[in-house]
């Protein structure tokens, strides 16, 4: 088999799911967005599931999913992406019903809708982004951001005694009695990146089977929130987010 042969794209074994659209993403180069986009399309496609999905993204960087991944999906004011996909899974049970919301969004302005969703027990998957900044704004200090960590509104290192800590919501979802799963990954290494996707695909198949409420934490990058490059953002996370974040499974039932 000559080079020709081997990029057709029927002899490919890595490519492009056929669910994740071929239009260039806004995302920065970098962004872990674009990786947890291609496990979902994946992980859908995999499941048989592309006519029986439903997303719900909220505002934030993950605003436009619906151009992205080819299945249905519904925009939520901001925060509010649980409450709107609580409604849809009641109505139709039947569906594989997630939101993939950001920490601004789900740890801010949504921490409400976040907590009495997984309380209820809804049988929703919630895949929510940690970057630790509000990227999509102009990187202003988030309810993730670290101690010391130097934003657009705390220039001089996010300080306890004026922001508060930095909040670890997955700790505090994984204490309601209606989650039966909680984990925290990152796709920052080929490794990761599977582990990543297992976890999304539990968490889907959770919701299907009516066990509760799934929420996949992603600790992620923000090159341009950072002002880091990829390579550089990658190894900072490591070495400080996962401190305040490490990953694992936090429940798992």
């Amino acid at each position: 088999m000559d080079i020709n042969d081997i990029i057709k794209p029927e002899n490919r074994v890595y490519k492009r799911p056929a669910l994740l659209n071929e239009c260039h993403m806004h995302y920065c180069p970098g962004c872990s967005h674009g990786v947890v986009h291609k496990l979902i399309a994946e992980i859908i496609e995999e499941m048989d599931a592309e006519d029986k999905t439903i997303g719900v993204a909220p505002v934030g960087c993950s605003v436009f999913a619906y151009n992205y991944i080819d299945v249905d999906f519904i925009e939520a004011a901001h925060g509010r992406a649980p409450a709107v996909a609580t409604a849809i899974k009641r109505l139709q049970p039947e569906k594989l019903v997630f939101t993939y919301q950001g920490d601004g969004d789900l740890a801010a302005i949504g921490t409400a809708e976040t907590i009495h969703a997984a309380n209820r027990g809804e049988n929703i998957a919630i895949i929510f982004i940690n970057n630790a900044i509000y990227g999509m704004t102009g990187g202003q200090m988030a309810p993730t951001t670290l101690l010391g960590m130097k934003t657009a509104t705390t220039p001089y290192g996010r300080r306890a005694d004026l922001n508060g800590y930095p909040l670890a919501i997955s700790n505090l979802v994984a204490q309601l009695d209606g989650t039966c799963y909680v984990t925290r990954q990152s796709v920052h290494s080929p490794a990761a990146v599977r582990k990543a996707k297992a976890a999304i695909r539990k968490a889907f198949e959770n919701s299907m089977a009516g066990k509760g409420t799934s929420l996949v934490e992603i600790v992620s990058t923000c090159n341009s929130g950072w002002k880091l490059n990829p390579v550089q953002s990658n190894e900072w996370m490591v070495e400080n987010m996962f401190k305040k974040y490490p990953i694992g499974d936090l429940k798992n039932e």
